[in-house]
């Protein structure tokens, strides 16, 4: 084969692929419009929100979500019990590591930091200072 003859094969494979994409999106966007309205009723808003209903219905909401929350509240507690319990752990199985990293980038930075400090410093040393003698009259003061 040479290399038109394979242009030609992937753009026909390409060409099947898109076209059996498209068929597989129309087929299943077909599907759901036939079912979105299925259940679809009327609502009468001016039976429903009426003085003496819209009390009825406010409840009737609040105690079906609280019922949800009720239901979900152990899976959510199980799943954070759950993260903290892989977190802890995957902080004590790369602890060493952890440690060794940080020990060896301070090693490497050291001149960079001690210089970011003085020039840090520098910029703001009257802010320190008063920050400084802020801190001091207070401690006095107590």
């Amino acid at each position: 084969m040479n290399l038109e003859e394979l242009k030609k094969l992937r753009e026909e494979n390409f060409s099947k692929h898109k076209k059996k994409k498209r068929d597989y999106y129309l087929k299943s966007k077909k599907k759901s419009e036939e079912t979105k309205y299925k259940d679809y009723k009327e609502i009468d808003y001016s039976k429903e929100l009426n003085n003496d209903n819209f009390a009825k219905n406010i409840k009737l909401i609040a105690k079906k979500q609280k019922q949800h929350m009720d239901d979900r509240k152990e899976q959510i507690l199980e799943k954070m019990n759950e993260y903290k319990e892989k977190k802890q752990s995957y902080y004590q199985e790369n602890r060493d590591k952890r440690l060794e990293y940080d020990k060896n980038y301070r090693e490497t930075k050291k001149e960079k930091l001690k210089e970011y400090r003085r020039e840090y410093y520098k910029k703001n040393k009257e802010k320190i200072l008063q920050r400084q003698r802020n801190q001091r009259k207070i401690n006095k003061e107590e």
